[in-house]
């Protein structure tokens, strides 16, 4: 999109030239992905041949209000000041670069799933940062719109989406109103009380402390017990829309790989006991 991408060294992405003059923001564009990202769409050709079946292929982008975050403030920030700004003093900017950014996610999770993907989720790590009049009208209702306009089935297969806003525990009801078919929640909502919550209307997705990964192996293995344990029985049943373990945001590049491994081990292990899903 013109605004020079780069990713440094241990850090998350940053831009060259973000967006903070009005003229850049009108002449915003979406871009293309068949054409200015082919090369993400070989890849996932590519790794959805090579994966065989064995599992299943997800595709991913940013929230547009999170994608937004990076382009105005240029890289990561400690409390949003200049992005926020713009969304307080001038909405009518920010609503513009909102439009053009849900354009490009969903012509870019489109062409995700054309090459390939099977399931798709929307990430909106910084959805949490915001007030919660201002996380309707700036995150939740842009997701709403990508999610209207997503391929959702392909070969004759359904097409799941997966919408995660980290800190956006208390918006679950209607986050899971929108037309996704799972709802990804961080470390900070207890997964039973989101199943009360939501019902079967949608699958949850989570949520053990990416953090946890650093204690002692039998405390990964205790901890993943209790996440799989606290979402409760009958996982399949009429009163629940399913459960797909995951962590609850991110995980660290300094986290132990033998502790990744004893969680996994640990899902399918205590899974097969019938307390919760793999």
């Amino acid at each position: 999109m013109g605004l020079g991408l780069y990713f440094a060294d241990g850090e998350g992405p940053k831009f060259e030239r973000p967006l903070r003059e009005e003229w850049v923001i009108r002449d915003l564009t979406a871009p293309d992905p068949n054409v200015h990202l082919r090369y993400v769409m070989d890849a996932v050709a590519e790794i959805r041949r090579a994966l065989g079946g064995s599992v299943p292929l997800i595709g991913f982008s940013g929230s547009p209000w999170t994608l937004a975050c990076y382009m105005v403030e240029g890289g990561s920030s400690a409390d949003y000041r200049t992005v926020k700004t713009m969304l307080y003093d001038r909405p009518d900017l920010m609503h513009r670069i909102l439009e053009v950014t849900a354009t490009a996610v969903t012509h870019y999770l489109n062409a995700q799933i054309e090459s390939g993907a099977q399931a798709v989720m929307i990430f909106d790590s910084w959805g949490g940062a915001l007030s919660h009049a201002a996380y309707r009208e700036f995150s939740l209702n842009y997701m709403q719109r990508i999610l209207a306009d997503l391929l959702r089935s392909r070969d004759g297969e359904r097409v799941p989406c997966i919408v995660f806003t980290k800190g956006g525990g208390q918006w679950l009801e209607a986050i899971a109103d929108i037309g996704c078919d799972a709802v990804g929640l961080d470390w900070t909502t207890d997964l039973g009380e989101a199943r009360r919550r939501v019902g079967a209307r949608v699958a949850l997705q989570g949520n053990l402390d990416p953090m946890a990964l650093f204690a002692s192996p039998d405390k990964v293995a205790a901890e993943t017990r209790r996440v799989l344990d606290s979402f409760g029985a009958d996982v399949g049943g009429k009163n629940s829309g399913g459960h797909v373990f995951n962590l609850g945001h991110g995980i660290s590049q300094f986290t132990p790989p033998e502790n990744v491994k004893v969680l996994v081990d640990t899902v399918h292990s205590h899974s097969l006991r019938g307390s919760a899903p793999g």
